[in-house]
């Protein structure tokens, strides 16, 4: 598990007839103190309205999180058995893995109370305490666990990646496979997906994946959209030989990862040809530059582009972030307060956008922006 979730102790606590809420067991010991526990009880037994529900809080640099569980039946003292089983990580810590692993161990200890009294019996019982002892050290080891309870239960938990909500996916953005295309099982996928993977080849946009596709411009993004959560695609920009490009620091990677450098020569080397020289990438790839197209980096560098493709480059370059796109963005320059800028015209909509959107060639929108003077186009 990632330092950024480690579960620092685990705790079990109950209502205890005369004593009222207390921490039976905690693992290590003596870890949550009695100002701690004071502070946060009324959230780890609860009153009704808060029982069997996901608790986090956060108090004197620690977050618990815990799931209070009451069990009504007039055989118990009182009426009713509470508890809570329960995760302690550092207040900073990221615990949103854990959460469900601590609904699902409360969903255990209800059923085994239900069937077997493994709470009520003071003797079953003091298995929490070995059950907690393997449950923080496999979990911060290995980010899952298995326990025997007994003859007829066992216990599976694992933690499972939270991953990041993908970026919107725009109609003029392109997809390319992270992944060789050719290992990829298309039936683990739904129909859609399916439907459009033959599209995706690195420089079909979404719109024109739609087009040739013949699916619905909302579903393909929906799809992209996914398959971009699994990590299977990720989004670069529109290809063309009049797009600017300018490097980034990360291009010093190239030189220094040598894993980098196989990968890179292995991508961008035209089919059929020897293999390209990290020599001459390196050099397409600081040619790059404000100011500098695409076509014009092809007439400085044809020797060097002889066992390179061009798109290939630039489409790794993007996305292993070596190098960045800067785009268009054309600015209405309005007098008075009474005329308001078109709507694409705000420097918020780049060209890849409003191209997109309105079906003009960069050429046809370059000549009606050069045209109107009160048009400033900025690159950024």
């Amino acid at each position: 598990m990632g330092s950024n979730s480690r579960i620092e102790c685990i705790f079990f606590s109950e209502f205890h007839p005369t004593l009222g809420p207390k921490i039976t067991y905690q693992v290590p010991e003596e870890y949550i103190s009695r100002e701690l526990f004071d502070t946060v009880q009324v959230y780890i037994i609860t009153k009704p309205e808060l029982q069997n529900k996901l608790i986090t809080v956060t108090a004197m640099e620690k977050k618990l999180i815990g799931c209070p569980v009451c069990i009504e039946h007039k055989k118990y003292s009182r009426n009713a058995l509470l508890f809570n089983l329960g995760f302690v990580c550092d207040a900073r810590a990221k615990t949103c893995a854990l959460e469900p692993i601590v609904k699902k161990l409360s969903g255990y200890l209800t059923t085994l109370e239900l069937e077997s009294g493994f709470i009520s019996n003071e003797e079953s019982k003091q298995k929490l305490v070995r059950i907690m002892s393997t449950l923080l050290e496999e979990l911060n080891a290995k980010g899952e666990c298995t326990l025997p309870i007994d003859e007829s239960n066992t216990i599976h938990v694992k933690l499972i990646d939270q991953r990041k909500d993908p970026l919107i996916v725009q109609e003029y953005d392109v997809p390319v496979f992270t992944e060789c295309k050719d290992e990829f099982f298309r039936s683990q996928w739904d129909l859609t997906t399916q439907q459009i993977l033959a599209y995706i080849d690195g420089f079909r946009h979404i719109q024109k994946i739609s087009a040739e596709a013949d699916v619905e411009l909302n579903l393909v993004r929906i799809a992209v959209q996914n398959l971009l959560y699994y990590g299977v695609v990720t989004l670069v920009s529109i290809f063309q030989y009049s797009n600017v490009y300018c490097t980034t620091p990360k291009v010093q990677n190239l030189m220094d990862n040598k894993s980098v450098q196989e990968e890179c020569l292995f991508y961008v080397t035209k089919p059929g040809q020897k293999r390209a020289s990290l020599r001459d990438v390196f050099q397409l790839y600081c040619g790059l530059s404000p100011g500098t197209t695409v076509r014009d980096l092809c007439s400085r560098y044809a020797q060097q582009l002889q066992r390179v493709d061009e798109r290939k480059l630039i489409q790794f370059g993007l996305m292993k972030g070596f190098i960045r796109r800067l785009q268009k963005y054309p600015v209405k320059a309005t007098r008075g307060d009474r005329s308001r800028p078109p709507r694409l015209y705000t420097g918020c909509h780049s060209y890849d956008e409003i191209c997109c959107k309105t079906g003009m060639s960069y050429r046809e929108l370059d000549e009606r922006l050069e045209n109107d003077p009160n048009i400033i186009v900025c690159w950024k």
